[in-house]
């Protein structure tokens, strides 16, 4: 498996940020880290291996990216304004620099097939990002994400924090938003276990298919069995089972 580790300067975020490359051709995603995560642990947690086919075939290839998740949604003793301003560089430089970087990695132009891909915290960032910027990207594998802010910012009254809160901006969205197209041309996939620590995640999940059925977008937000955990052994199996829908 052909693999390249960088370490660049991000001037939104004025320090350096790694990531890591998997594949030699096909769609691309970019992948976040769960919680506080770091780019390696995709490949720690053997989800790079779940995916080792699609990848040695050429058929995909996967970029995981650091978090700054302890600057911001973990960093619970913070000034709530200054977390989400540092989650928004996070969110340009994802944008405007590690976007552009990667079409120019992959050799792709910019209709290059990127999506966002994501566990846990990783599926919040991956769904918000996408919602937020459809004609960046293709589509989303979400899974076993918690959508709404006040999870992490109780009791908040921020504009821009309420801009990252899928699961306020989404149920409020009306029916003749701009946005709505790309979204019903795009793959969505939305994905929770019932089992355990799946509970603020179900909620969540509920809510957000609520909003795209309102919507009439097409996404395909499905809940496994009580015995599918919030945990990676089932994560490698979901991406697996996912994947092959979007190489149709």
């Amino acid at each position: 498996m052909q693999t390249n580790y960088y370490n660049e300067y991000s001037h939104n975020l004025n320090r350096n940020m790694e990531f890591k490359t998997y594949g030699h051709d096909g769609i691309a995603f970019i992948v976040f880290p769960a919680q506080n995560g770091r780019f390696y642990d995709y490949e720690n947690f053997n989800m790079v291996e779940a995916l080792s086919d699609y990848i040695e075939s050429g058929r995909i290839r996967l970029c995981c990216v650091d978090s700054v998740d302890e600057e911001t949604w973990s960093f619970v003793n913070g000034d709530y304004h200054g977390r989400i301003l540092r989650h928004e560089a996070y969110f340009n430089y994802i944008n405007e620099e590690l976007y552009p970087r990667l079409l120019e990695l992959f050799g792709m132009n910019h209709q290059g097939q990127i999506y966002l891909t994501g566990c846990s915290m990783g599926a919040t960032h991956a769904l918000n990002f996408f919602l937020r910027r459809p004609d960046l990207y293709k589509g989303v594998i979400a899974l076993s994400g918690v959508y709404h802010a006040s999870y992490f910012f109780p009791n908040y009254n921020d504009e821009l924090i309420y801009l990252n809160s899928v699961t306020d901006y989404l149920p409020n969205m009306p029916k003749d938003h701009d946005l709505l197209k790309e979204y019903r041309n795009s793959k969505i996939v939305v994905c929770v276990g019932q089992g355990a620590w799946e509970d603020e995640a179900i909620e969540d999940t509920k809510i957000v298919d609520d909003a795209f059925r309102r919507l009439s977008v097409p996404a395909w937000v499905d809940y496994w069995g009580y015995d599918v955990n919030h945990d990676w052994p089932w994560w490698r199996t979901q991406i697996k089972y996912f994947m092959q829908y979007f190489l149709e």
